[in-house]
């Protein structure tokens, strides 16, 4: 058996699902089997898999079910001892799972291990890394207020932890990730890996819309959370869904098109600050709107000028004599 299943769920994948498992392939911790579950695609995902060879590849193909229950899929097959979960178009640094496996056998009371995450544009170029976060132990409540794990790519599992979540919920368009971690959180501790592990691909022509989709999921798990969530943590709800907001202005600020730019990010910003003032002491809060205002007050071209040498200098690559 191996020690560890990895579970690539995948719709329409050709373009990426061969980085993808060559990610899985490159890492330095070897006793895994990887299960690519075809999702119906319709195009040479199937074909492309089957031409890497090796024997710890598997893939099932299945009709079309929605991201959530290939990933169901994927546990139903996984032999291993912990399991992972990457999307087909997400990629992993080499350490990435023998980290992540260190980091639970060092601590057997935690269920899920987790990185940090680099968001990436279409051709694996890095666009920024998301917060560095160091929750561990008991972050349940942490958890509550967002999803710091950041994405289905991200988690290694101890089988135990998987069976006492039970499945993925299917009938969550998105977020469904949050989700699931959540209900582990309720149950188990979390190890945290402080390194960028994770290179989380975002479509830059697909995220505009899908804004207000992310929305409604995300939303509808902080609902599904504060049903079951202990009384001493109920006062989090609003800080949690001023926290989507605020999330829906960055990246309605980041991809919206030119036109409702301005519009959509002032008014997600709106919805976050009144649930949660609060936000308003937050670096990162207080750049989008500087960002905001740059974009307001001067022409297009001078605001994309000035942001860019705005995130030169937050990056260190911009020197400043």
């Amino acid at each position: 058996m191996p020690t560890i299943s990895v579970v690539v769920p995948a719709y329409n994948g050709e373009r990426t699902i061969l980085q993808t498992i060559e990610s899985i392939r490159k890492q330095t911790f070897s006793d895994w089997e990887i299960i690519v579950i075809d999702d119906g695609s319709k195009d040479r995902t199937v074909e492309l898999v089957n031409t890497v060879k090796d024997e710890r590849l598997k893939i099932f193909s299945y009709e079309n079910g929605g991201l959530p229950v290939a990933r169901n899929r994927g546990i139903s097959h996984a032999q291993g001892e912990y399991i992972a979960f990457i999307d087909a178009d997400d990629l992993w640094t080499p350490d990435k799972l023998a980290d992540q496996l260190e980091a639970l056998q060092k601590n057997p009371q935690a269920g899920l291990a987790y990185s940090w995450t680099s968001v990436i544009d279409d051709k694996a170029e890095s666009i920024y890394e998301s917060n560095k976060v160091y929750y561990q132990g008991d972050v349940y409540a942490d958890l509550l207020t967002y999803n710091f794990i950041a994405s289905g790519s991200n988690a290694l599992v101890r089988r135990q932890a998987i069976e006492d979540a039970g499945e993925f919920e299917p009938t969550l368009g998105s977020a469904e990730d949050w989700d699931y971690w959540l209900r582990i959180a309720s149950r188990w501790h979390f190890a945290v890996v402080p390194k960028a592990q994770i290179l989380y691909r975002q479509s830059t022509g697909a995220m505009s819309s899908k804004i207000d989709v992310m929305e409604k999921y995300n939303l509808m798990v902080i609902d599904r959370a504060f049903q079951v969530a202990p009384a001493h943590l109920q006062h989090l709800k609003r800080q949690s869904q001023a926290g989507v907001y605020g999330y829906m202005a960055e990246l309605a600020f980041r991809y919206a098109p030119a036109t409702d730019k301005v519009k959509l990010t002032s008014q997600k910003m709106q919805q976050a600050i009144r649930l949660h003032p609060a936000l308003l002491r937050y670096r990162g809060f207080q750049n989008l709107i500087i960002k905001l205002l740059l974009t307001v007050i001067l022409s297009p071209r001078i605001a994309t000028y000035l942001l860019q040498l705005f995130s030169q200098m937050r990056a260190g690559e911009l020197k400043l004599d």
